[in-house]
């Protein structure tokens, strides 16, 4: 049997979807190549509904390399946060910052064809099944069958961005013990641009302006999230109203979606000539929505590093050292609030309420807080 050509590229990234694709656009904007690789079918994003959360810095970003989709997305200018049956409330507004929102909700399909729309034709090897990793001192070599043929790739530099982190010792777990129901309501009054993040003793609800809906995600224990799936809508919509409180009704609820809630947090982000980005390196709970965007700065900063500095060790271990303060603080920020307000201890309630309070009434901590959020532990400019 003949033994497949040996293919060579600079770049191989596996995974086609938006922070993969995020990292093949940076590079190419500065002149160098990469190969995305997918296992899935190149227009299967295009079915997926989820709603994606981004920052005004994500926008940012975007913009650069022409894949912001501006008619898609639903601006939010406002933020109100507090928790079910105790005092304080913070109200963040993006007039205080001068920015025309401060984040902006939009469907994963939507940002995925924004990004494939400035790929060229054979940026992508679509339904490519990995077959093997081989490592090697300078390059890694990976085995691959696509359309009915084996092929093997020899690569400077594997960069992992598809995927959760699996059961892999580099990799610490930690289970929340909660799980996420997603669907989207339609609120009256209308949302007026205002996202909410309400905590409760189960989890945190966050309702998010999507279109004239808002797209929920609604927190709870396994038990209670496996009797919300199989409520009738007006059960739910009455059971999500309870957590909400009255300051607006819901109707018409969608298909609704779940999935159990994790802190997974890869350990090293380089090894050897290979690299882990985006979910690959770490998943947060979604809270503050800063998973999504965290992955869109690691997809950033490594195009930034590769491009000055060349594909080399040494500028992979730029790159972990580099993004270790971004993800532990984004991480610490995320992990801290749900196991701060996941609970209806009263001390601790008190204590909540307080600093609600606080933030809402002493502007430099609301703008600290506002800005990390927006542009991460880095605050960029």
């Amino acid at each position: 049997m003949t033994e497949p050509v040996m293919e060579h590229v600079d770049i191989l990234i596996i995974g086609a979807g938006p922070v993969g694709m995020t990292l093949h656009l940076a590079l190419a904007a500065g002149g160098q190549k990469s190969l995305l690789l997918d296992r899935r079918p190149l227009q299967a994003q295009q079915g997926d509904p989820r709603a994606l959360a981004l920052s005004h810095g994500a926008r940012q970003l975007l913009e650069q390399i022409n894949s912001w989709p501006t008619r898609a997305t639903t601006p939010i200018e406002t933020i109100h946060v507090s928790q079910k049956d105790g005092f304080g409330r913070t109200l963040i507004d993006h007039k205080e910052y001068d920015f025309p929102a401060l984040g902006y909700v939009v469907r994963y399909r939507d940002l995925a064809g924004a990004l494939a729309a400035n790929l060229a034709p054979d940026a992508v090897l679509a339904e490519a099944e990995i077959l093997d990793i081989a490592p090697g001192d300078d390059h890694v070599t990976v085995a691959l069958r696509h359309a009915g043929q084996q092929r093997t790739i020899q690569t400077k530099l594997l960069v992992h961005a598809e995927g959760t982190p699996g059961d892999d010792p580099a990799v610490k777990v930690s289970d929340y013990e909660q799980h996420a129901v997603i669907c989207e309501v339609t609120p009256t009054p209308g949302h007026n641009k205002r996202a909410w993040e309400r905590f409760t003793p189960d989890g945190p609800l966050a309702l998010l302006p999507l279109g004239d809906e808002y797209s929920i995600v609604f927190t709870l224990p396994p038990a209670k999230a496996d009797a919300v799936m199989t409520m009738d809508d007006e059960t739910f919509t009455a059971a999500l109203q309870q957590q909400f409180g009255q300051r607006m009704t819901f109707a018409k609820p969608g298909i609704r979606s779940r999935f159990p809630l994790f802190l997974r947090l890869r350990d090293t982000l380089v090894k050897d000539k290979e690299v882990w980005i985006g979910n690959t390196a770490q998943t947060l709970h979604p809270v503050s929505g800063q998973g999504f965007n965290l992955g869109i700065r690691d997809a950033w900063q490594l195009a930034e590093i590769l491009l000055k500095n060349g594909v080399d060790r040494s500028s992979l271990a730029t790159y972990a050292a580099s993004r270790k303060i971004d993800r532990q603080g984004s991480a610490f920020f995320t992990d801290q609030i749900v196991r701060a307000f996941s609970n209806d201890f009263g001390p601790l309630k008190l204590a909540r309420g307080l600093g609600l309070l606080a933030l809402d009434l002493c502007p430099p901590a609301r703008h600290f807080v506002a800005k990390r959020m927006i542009w991460g532990a880095r605050a960029w400019p």
